[in-house]
């Protein structure tokens, strides 16, 4: 099944890049699914940091770890307990792109409406505005968490 990702051209215009749709709750499938097809023009991802509540479990659990894709070992780190559904995905560039994480289980039609919304450069929704949810915007997060050791907090 191809991958289902959308992304802003402009990069860093909204609170999000993007949005991604992925096709279960299982983080170590579904991530190395998105480094193998995550478009070559805009890079090769060093580092996925992810929001625990969307997925079930996480590779070995707390901490730093790594998922083996086909384009290699990529670093795989958890925000501290949250629940963005955002996605932060590092280049090797350094770029980073912040890409909503569509629930599995969207309904089609809702999960398409949401990720052309998350990657129109307009936008200025939260992700959980974007998936409808109600509860206080945590997208800035990722921005706090994040460091130049690859996120390594808990």
């Amino acid at each position: 099944m191809p991958l289902r990702l959308l992304l802003d051209n402009s990069f860093q215009s909204g609170p999000v890049d993007g949005a991604w749709w992925p096709q279960s709750r299982d983080l170590e499938t579904e991530a190395a699914d998105l480094i193998d097809h995550f478009p070559d023009r805009i890079g090769r991802i060093e580092l996925l940091l992810f929001s625990r509540p969307d997925w079930d479990g996480g590779p070995g659990g707390r901490g730093r770890h790594e998922i083996r894709a086909a384009r290699g070992l990529v670093k795989v780190v958890s925000f501290p307990s949250d629940d963005t559904h955002v996605m932060v995905v590092k280049m090797v560039s350094g770029q980073r792109l912040r890409l909503l994480v569509v629930p599995h289980d969207t309904d089609p039609d809702a999960a398409w409406e949401a990720m052309q919304q998350a990657a129109d450069d307009r936008n200025t929704d939260s992700p959980s505005t974007l998936l409808g949810l109600s509860g206080p915007d945590q997208s800035h997060i990722g921005n706090a968490v994040w460091d130049d050791h690859a996120g390594s907090h808990e």
